[in-house]
C-alpha cells in the first residue's frame, strides 16, 4: 500500500469533491481518480459510488475517517521511531534484584550514562524468581543479579546473553555498640544476636551451602531478625542490633568510616558475580551489555 493513497483519501475526506480534492494534491482530476481507485483495488472494496454524472463518497469510508486518521498517525509514528531510533536515548527495562539496586546499579548507571547520555532506566525490583519471571514474559529487557560462583548461569536459550558487570562478596558485619564486642581477633560470641536471611531467599542459599555462621537460623545462636531485604539488615546492623552478612559494595563506604567493622577475616567472605543478561533483539539492551561488560582478563 502507498501511503500517499491514505493521504488522498483524507483529503477527498474533507473536500468531499474529487475536483477539489485533486486541487489539494495537486494532480490533476484523472490521476487522482486512478490513485483512489487503487486504493480500492488494494482495499477490495469500493469507496465511491460512482453514477453517470456524480461522484458519492461511499458511507463506510465516511463513518471510518477518524480510524484512517488514528492509522496514518500510528504509521507516520512508526516510521519517525524506526528511521530516528537512537539506543542513546532509549528507555531500558531492567528487573533487578532488591539487593543490586542499592549496591551495585548506581555505579553502573553512571558508567551506562558516559556512553548514553540520554538513556533512561524503568527498574522493576524483587527477588530473583520474580525478576526471572518478568524477564522471560518481556516486562524487562534486562536482568541484573547476583550469582553465586558455586551455582551455575540461569538457562535461557541463545537470544539472551550474558555478561559478568563485576564481583562482589557478601561479608559479615556489626556496628553500634557491638562494634566494642569484637575481640582483637576478629572474632565474636556465637550468641551474638544476629540479622539472618531466610533459608528460601537467595543469599540466605549461598550462605548456608558455605556454612557462613551467623547467616541463617540454622548458623545463628541467637537470630534476633531474619529478613530478605539487605537494605533493612543494613539499617539494622548500623543500630547494633545484630550481625549481618552484606554485600560488600553495599558497606564499603560505611567500612572506611569506621561504622561498621567487617569480620570477614574471622569468618570469611562469599563472592558474589553481578551478572547482567540481556535479550539480544532490543538494540538498546544490547548495546548497554556490552558497556557494562567487565574485561576478561
Amino acid at each position: 500500500m502507498d501511503m500517499q493513497w491514505l493521504d488522498d483519501v483524507l483529503v477527498l475526506l474533507e473536500e468531499g469533491n474529487m475536483t477539489r480534492a485533486a486541487a489539494r494534491r495537486n494532480i490533476t482530476q484523472p490521476a487522482f481518480s486512478r490513485r483512489i481507485r487503487s486504493f480500492e483495488d488494494w482495499l477490495g472494496v469500493d469507496v465511491l459510488e460512482r453514477g453517470a454524472n456524480r461522484v458519492d463518497i461511499n458511507a463506510a469510508l465516511l463513518s471510518n475517517e477518524s480510524e484512517i486518521r488514528a492509522l496514518v498517525a500510528r504509521i507516520r509514528d512508526l516510521r519517525t521511531k524506526i528511521t530516528k531510533f537512537d539506543p542513546a536515548s532509549s528507555t531500558v527495562s531492567i528487573a533487578a534484584q532488591h539487593a543490586p539496586v542499592f549496591s551495585t546499579f548506581p555505579d553502573m548507571a553512571l558508567r551506562a550514562k558516559r556512553s548514553f547520555p540520554g538513556l533512561r532506566f524503568r527498574l522493576r525490583a524483587g527477588n530473583l524468581r520474580d525478576c526471572v519471571s518478568m524477564f522471560l514474559r518481556g516486562d524487562a529487557s534486562m536482568l541484573l543479579c547476583y550469582e553465586s560462583e558455586n551455582a551455575d548461569p540461569l538457562p535461557f536459550g541463545p537470544a539472551i546473553q550474558r555478561e559478568l558487570s563485576g564481583i562482589d562478596y557478601l561479608t559479615p558485619v556489626v556496628g553500634g555498640q557491638l562494634r566494642y564486642a569484637v575481640r582483637d581477633t576478629g572474632e565474636i560470641a556465637a550468641d551474638t544476636p544476629a540479622i539472618v536471611y531466610p533459608d528460601n531467599s537467595y543469599f540466605g542459599e549461598v550462605l548456608d551451602t558455605g556454612e557462613r555462621s551467623f547467616s541463617t537460623q540454622r548458623l545463628s545462636g541467637n537470630p534476633v531478625c531474619e529478613t530478605a531485604f539487605s537494605s533493612g539488615i543494613k539499617e539494622l546492623v548500623l543500630k547494633g542490633i545484630g550481625v549481618g552478612w552484606l554485600p560488600y559494595s553495599m558497606i564499603h563506604r560505611e567500612i572506611e568510616s569506621g561504622e561498621l567493622i567487617s569480620l570477614s577475616n574471622r569468618y570469611g567472605r562469599e563472592r558474589l558475580d553481578v551478572a547482567v543478561y540481556a535479550d539480544i533483539k532490543h538494540e538498546a539492551s544490547a548495546e548497554l551489555l556490552k558497556s557494562w561488560k567487565v574485561p576478561q582478563p
